[in-house]
């Protein structure tokens, strides 16, 4: 059996130096060391010795002893234990193998509790792919990160840093002041000098009149400080211009600080759709901090109607539909990260007016039309393997039905059983692969639209029969009851539903005379309807999802710098 270069190692055999560290010696081949790292291929031909024997500093013996069993058998062991020094050994031997397994490792163990420090620990071992990791998880789960002692360490540059980004995800600004003041208020005496800076970084004019002059405007700090006073008074000034429309507006522009909305956590896309002769490819993004849409670059890789559409690990998928020529069974994918396209394997069922939904990282296609027939298959979608299962067919038969995800199993409401529309839902729990029936809607639905919250499932609009609807009632899984809720403003069928914190937002559709451009948002809490900007896409057959918490949100929002002048 032919020996490998580390069995001629641990045998001592043919080595030709020596790194010495601390007390501990460890024999080595130059020749591999030096393709392994630049660092050891310059102290070999630069370091002079008579013994062959190079001393290392800065390193333990035990890094070390990782480092050459990493340089001779490409393995590595990465622990908690071991990975910051680790790293920096790395760093300093300038081996970039060992620097991005420990990447990798750390960004794996990101949470609420150490993303600030991993953050803070890239300056000392630079890794602009962790830090931008670390930056990005601070960004996203900001108002959970500060319930830990750890942002309270952060300097005055690190803190403002976080706090001036447009991707800060935060509901309210009350919250960036209250987290200034608890910075501030950690160490007094040493703090307190950079309330104007921070304060800055407040966008105090998305928050109210009465929340300024009851909470800022009275805080000692803010109250006797003259930067802090011409801060606010800017924020005043914005704030009458764009609420109260004063006599003479400034021309402030809502991107000017005190008034530029932050980027949203969430969006909402909606995709494809038709026309009387062509199937679309446009994707148009609503931006819901500032009520405006925009289309993206990003095109549909195939023009489709009546497809599915979801979210999930950082793609959008696109599932099945209708080119005006055929029933697909193909889907692709955008990688949001890198705006390119994605073949994925095909369902084993053409389908349009299908249900799609997320579950358990799964993604799962239900029903639809092949073309000749309503279906009543349904299969699963694994993306680490890139294959589609078949699952358990539905009771009955569903296409133009609307399905969603609460409490571990998938609610598929009504649809299109033959010729007409269907009261009746039913329930799939994937540990048993089995559908129940559930209580039947009040009304029959067809092209209407499902969706979960607060333990409920509502359904809203659709056709029922030769009616298009505008009602809304709810299902409670506990009592396996449905009640009626508040309409919608006005009837429509093939519409798009979303829900973002905590309100659903309806777009599109149309009733049997015309297209709706109209959009409108219910919010559960009050029972209530209301408009917000139109949609610029109208198509019979759009599909919509929620694209959430990915990095670089940025290319999607609608641009701040663009907002218009007051």
């Amino acid at each position: 059996m032919m020996e490998t270069p580390n069995d001629l190692r641990l045998a001592g055999q043919f080595c030709d130096a020596v790194l010495q560290v601390e007390d501990v010696q460890f024999p080595i081949h130059r020749i591999i060391l030096s393709d392994f790292s630049t660092y050891f291929k310059t102290l070999f031909v630069h370091q002079i010795t008579t013994d062959n024997v190079f001393h290392i500093t800065l390193v333990s013996p035990d890094i070390m002893q990782i480092i050459i069993e990493f340089a001779y058998t490409g393995s590595i062991t990465v622990t908690k234990d071991n990975v910051h020094e680790l790293m920096v050994a790395a760093d300093m031997l300038n081996i970039i193998g060992i620097i991005q397994a420990c990447s990798s490792f750390i960004s794996e163990h990101l949470c609420l509790q150490n993303c600030i420090g991993i953050w803070q620990f890239t300056d000392i071992c630079p890794s602009s792919e962790l830090r931008c990791k670390a930056f990005h998880y601070i960004m996203k789960h900001f108002e959970q990160v500060i319930n830990f002692k750890e942002y309270r360490q952060l300097s005055v540059l690190d803190l403002t840093d976080i706090l001036g980004k447009d991707e800060l995800n935060v509901k309210n600004e009350r919250t960036v002041f209250d987290v200034i003041l608890h910075w501030i208020a950690h160490i007094p005496k040493e703090r307190e000098q950079h309330i104007a800076l921070l304060l800055s970084q407040v966008r105090l004019g998305k928050t109210s009149i009465a929340y300024i002059e009851n909470n800022v405007m009275t805080n000692q700090l803010v109250k006797f400080n003259p930067e802090c006073q011409k801060i606010v008074n800017h924020s005043f000034r914005i704030m009458l211009s764009l609420y109260k429309h004063i006599h003479k507006p400034l021309r402030s522009c809502l991107s000017d600080t005190p008034a530029r909305p932050r980027l949203p956590n969430s969006a909402i896309w909606v995709s494809g759709g038709r026309r009387e002769s062509y199937a679309s490819c446009d994707i148009e993004v609503y931006d819901h901090l500032v009520d405006r849409w925009i289309y993206i670059r990003d095109k549909l890789k195939d023009p489709r109607a009546d497809h599915g559409t979801t979210f999930l690990d950082g793609y959008v998928y696109f599932v099945g539909g209708y080119n005006l020529m055929e029933s697909l069974n193909s889907m692709v994918r955008l990688d949001l990260r890198r705006h390119t396209w994605q073949e994925k394997m095909h369902m084993y069922h053409r389908r349009r007016n299908l249900s799609v939904t997320v579950l358990n990282g799964f993604i799962y296609a239900l029903g639809g039309f092949n073309g000749y027939a309503s279906l009543d298959t349904a299969e699963c979608y694994c993306p680490e393997t890139n294959k589609w299962t078949p699952i358990a067919p539905m009771i009955e038969s569903r296409r133009s039905a609307s399905c969603a995800t609460l409490d571990g199993k998938i609610y598929i409401c009504g649809g299109l059983t033959g010729r007409y529309s269907t009261r009746t839902a039913e329930c799939y729990d994937p540990e048993t692969n089995q559908w129940t029936l559930i209580h039947s809607m009040s009304i029959s639905r067809s092209q209407h639209r499902v969706v979960a919250y607060n333990n409920q499932i509502y359904a809203i609009g659709g056709l029922s029969n030769v009616n298009s609807l505008k009602s809304v009632e709810t299902y409670m899984p506990e009592t396996n009851t449905w009640s009626n809720l508040c309409p919608m403003w006005i009837q429509r069928r093939n519409f798009c539903l979303e829900v973002i914190e905590d309100h659903f937002y309806v777009i599109g559709g149309s009733n049997f005379r015309t297209k709706s451009y109209h959009a409108e948002v219910y919010n559960p809490h009050t029972n209530r309807w209301f408009s917000i900007s139109d949609s610029n896409m109208s198509y019979n057959g759009m599909s919509s999802c929620v694209v959430s918490g990915i990095p670089n949100m940025v290319d999607f929002a609608f641009p701040r710098d663009a907002l218009p002048r007051f």
